[in-house]
C-alpha cells in the first residue's frame, strides 16, 4: 500500500485551550492580500497585519504569526457580514480589512502530510525542526494545500518554522499511517511569534 498526496494544512489536535477553537486569537488581513486557506501557516506583514503563500514572505523566512482559522468581512456583493474558513481575496472594499482568527498557541500541535518527494517522516526525524510548502488551496472546501516539505532536510537549525513531535501510526492501514512517502505527522511551532525573541516584521 502506499499514501496518497492529498495535503491538508496544519490541522490542530492539542492546545493550551479547549477544542474547537483551541485560544485563538484576532488579526487583520488587508484587502489586497492573497487568498488564505484554513490551516495556512501565515506571516506578520510590517504594517500588521497577516498574509500567506503569496503575499508574505513565505517559507524559509521570517517568524510565523501562526496558523491561519478562518476570517470575516464585509461582503461588497452582499452588504453583509460573512464568515468563511479562508480569505479568498475578494469581495471587500478597497483599503479595507478583514478579521481573521490565528492559532499561535506556543504549545499546540498540529496534523500534517509530507510531500514533495519521495522521503517519508522518521522515527529519527523527531525532535528536528522542519519546513513547509503551501501547496495549493482548495477554493471548494476552503482548506490549505500546505505540507511538511521534505525536500528541506529536518534539522536543527532554529529558523526552522515546525518541529517534528511525531509519526502518526495509528488507526493502522490508513492513508498517511504507512511507513513510506507522504506519511503523517504531528508537529509543533518552532519559531512562531508567541516563543520567539526576534521581531516578527
Amino acid at each position: 500500500m502506499a499514501n496518497t498526496f492529498a495535503p491538508f494544512g496544519f490541522s490542530q489536535r492539542a492546545g493550551a485551550g479547549s477544542a474547537p477553537t483551541y485560544e485563538q486569537v484576532p488579526a487583520l488581513i488587508d484587502a489586497a492580500t492573497a487568498a488564505i486557506f484554513q490551516g495556512d501557516p501565515v506571516f506578520r506583514l510590517s504594517d500588521g497585519t497577516i498574509a500567506g503563500a503569496t503575499t508574505g514572505p513565505g517559507p524559509g523566512t521570517g517568524v510565523l504569526a501562526g496558523v491561519f482559522a478562518g476570517a470575516d468581512w464585509i461582503s461588497v456583493s452582499q452588504q453583509r457580514r460573512v464568515w468563511r474558513n479562508y480569505w479568498p481575496s475578494a469581495d471587500i472594499a478597497a483599503s479595507t480589512t478583514a478579521n481573521c482568527k490565528l492559532i499561535n498557541d506556543e504549545n499546540a500541535q498540529f496534523l500534517a502530510q509530507v510531500g514533495g518527494n519521495a522521503t517519508a517522516l522518521a522515527q529519527s526525524d523527531v525532535g528536528l525542526n522542519a519546513q513547509f510548502a503551501y501547496g495549493t488551496g482548495n477554493t471548494a472546501n476552503g482548506i490549505s494545500g500546505a505540507y511538511i516539505d521534505m525536500t528541506v532536510a529536518r534539522a536543527t537549525t532554529a529558523t526552522l518554522p515546525f518541529r517534528v513531535i511525531g509519526l502518526v501510526t495509528d488507526p493502522p492501514g490508513t492513508n498517511g499511517t504507512f511507513a513510506s512517502s507522504n506519511n503523517w505527522g504531528v508537529f509543533a511551532f518552532n519559531n512562531v511569534e508567541t516563543r520567539s525573541l526576534t521581531a516578527q516584521n
